[in-house]
């Protein structure tokens, strides 16, 4: 059984928070944060001439934006007011002993129940920035999202200085009911609908129809910069986005700082966030408006939505108040869909700040590689089904040849109870077979996958090195993968098979990027290293959101340590029952 020395915290209106104190002072400080009650819960929207049920958080599309500060603790009410499970994951947010919290369903809890109430409970350590919420429960991301905006101690380590900040979360409409979009990919085994808009903080913009008037206007001050917070919270597909007539400078990326660069656009995958800062520099026309436009980063060969949503950035010198008229015309820097030179390039200028205040603290050593392939599979049509996947079998995805099944009660659960016949600590550390992941032609024979829920178990402290190889089989595509409770420092990427021999002496080793989400390349690979510290059973998943549904995702395990600092939490409990 896990450490439980520690006592939950008692729920009150205003929180106490006790700081770890230095060593050579014993006097504890104190900070405030204002807990939160939220609610899930039905709502009508209408986009696109469609209106419908929409599960919400609080009534608002997207969600509300939650604002702490760096080192608050953090407690949640989330009440459900639906006939449905769900759960919320803290996206990013290191859950530091505090797995319980995390929000996965059937890996860290179990779903929270129509009608009943469960408390997350967490502080905020060595973390600043931007992140983000969402439900983790089947495909409820779609509607039930929101920033999570966790403000420094310290000033902000760039220049020049910051008039304001806003906030842009990207996001993907169906017109059609989500859950029926899923429940039937999952019954015939074929690929989903791809959504009908992309939005910008819920607004699809323009160019989609009866959309005019649902559209997002950002005002700014001439001549003032703006901190503009990016979150892609999108469904199945990365973006590229930019401004009209305004370079934009990247200082941050998922709530860590990055040495600044300027650049034309951005491309964001889903799960990821960039902070950029944007000044308002340019002679605005007539209009006094400029284009904001995301569209996707092509990488898939299956259909999907090609169309762009947009806004505007309006100076507030300008009297218009309402989007201009058509034609509309996007912005000269936006890139094509199939730019990968693009998408390459701004990840390789990506880098760690490295600075005595927020040093680059990646593992010069290692103690362990994994190397996995990330894949999608075709598997046999059962007997007397339709399936409705490539060569008339069924889609799967699977790390490894596993495809992730979910168990019946969560693993962390079972990993504290010490029940291990909810899963096996025998993830296979490489591929069952060696051979050209990413030949020229896509792979279309069968390739059936197992299925189980197989994890990956570490020991407290490990340096972990995780290679994620992409492959050729059926579609090359780019996957954003995620991980759980960790963040972790891209060390390497690269084109074709990944070489054990010659690869990594080309990794980055000084100021890698740390992120909490990684785009692994179209037909290439990504070497991550994770520093082990947060004991608990943490989710490693593909955040293209049919391809985790599909099985690409597996389970992650740290051991407690032997410090009391180094061991998971006892379960609150209010804990939801399966």
């Amino acid at each position: 059984m896990e450490c439980s020395y520690c006592q939950l915290l008692l729920i009150v209106a205003i929180i106490v928070v006790f700081p770890v104190s230095s060593s050579s002072s014993s006097t504890k400080r104190f900070q405030f944060s204002m807990m939160m009650n939220l609610q899930v819960e039905w709502k009508t929207v209408t986009k696109l001439c469609h209106t419908k049920p929409v599960l919400t958080v609080n009534g608002k599309y997207p969600g509300p934006t939650i604002a702490v500060n760096e080192g608050d603790n953090v407690q949640v009410i989330i009440t459900n007011r639906v006939a449905r499970n769900t759960t919320i994951h803290w996206h990013g947010v290191r859950q530091l002993t505090t797995g319980w919290a995390d929000g996965p369903a059937y890996i860290t809890q179990c779903p929270i129940g129509g009608g009943k109430t469960y408390t997350y409970n967490f502080t905020v350590v060595d973390q600043r920035g931007t992140l983000w919420w969402h439900a983790h429960f089947s495909w409820q991301r779609a509607s039930v999202y929101g920033a999570f905006i966790i403000y420094p101690r310290l000033p902000y380590p760039f220049s020049p200085p910051i008039h304001n900040d806003f906030t842009i979360i990207f996001g993907e409409w169906w017109n059609g009911n989500v859950e029926v979009i899923e429940n039937e990919m999952m019954l015939y085994g074929g690929g989903p609908n791809s959504s009908d808009a992309y939005t910008i903080n819920g607004s699809p913009g323009p160019l989609y129809p009866c959309s005019i008037k649902d559209t997002f206007i950002q005002t700014v001050e001439a001549g003032q910069t703006y901190l503009v917070r990016i979150i892609n919270a999108a469904l199945n597909d990365e973006l590229f986005f930019a401004v009209a007539n305004h370079n934009i400078t990247v200082v941050e990326i998922d709530a860590v700082y990055t040495k600044a660069f300027t650049t034309s656009a951005i491309m964001i995958t889903p799960g990821q966030t960039t902070n950029v800062l944007l000044t308002a520099d340019q002679i605005p026309d007539s209009t006094g408006m400029f284009v904001m436009a995301a569209r996707p980063y092509l990488t898939s060969v299956f259909p999907f939505d090609n169309s762009t949503t947009i806004g505007f950035l309006k100076y507030k010198s300008t009297k218009n108040s309402k989007p201009p008229m058509p034609p509309y015309t996007l912005p000269k820097n936006l890139p094509a869909l199939e730019d990968t030179l693009f998408a390459t390039q701004f990840s390789n200028n990506l880098r760690s700040l490295g600075t005595i205040d927020y040093p680059c603290r990646v593992p010069q050593k290692i103690d362990k590689r994994v190397i996995t392939t990330i894949s999608l599979n075709l598997q046999d049509c059962p007997v007397n089904q339709t399936c409705k996947g490539y060569l008339n079998k069924r889609f799967y995805a699977s790390m490894n040849n596993q495809s992730f099944v979910r168990p019946s009660i969560s693993v962390l659960e079972a990993h504290y109870r010490n029940l291990k016949t909810a899963f096996s600590s025998d993830f296979p550390e490489k591929p069952p077979h060696a051979f050209n992941y990413t030949g020229v032609d896509p792979v279309t024979e069968n390739m059936n996958t197992e299925f189980g829920t197989r994890v990956l178990e570490v020991a407290f402290g490990t340096k972990l090195e995780i290679v994620l190889q992409d492959t050729n089989f059926l579609n090359p595509e780019n996957h954003p993968i995620h991980v759980h409770g960790h963040n972790f420092f891209i060390v390497g990427r690269g084109y074709g098979n990944f070489d054990a021999k010659k690869d990594p002496k080309g990794y980055n080793l000084v100021d890698p990027p740390e992120r909490n989400t990684v785009a692994v390349p179209m037909g290439g690979w990504a070497a991550i290293r994770i520093n082990a510290d947060n004991p608990g059973v943490w989710f490693i998943h593909c955040h293209l959101e049919e391809h985790t549904s599909w099985g690409l995702a597996m389970g992650f395990i740290v051991k407690s340590g032997k410090l009391p600092s180094q061991c998971l939490l006892p379960p609150p409990s209010d804990m939801p029952p399966c």
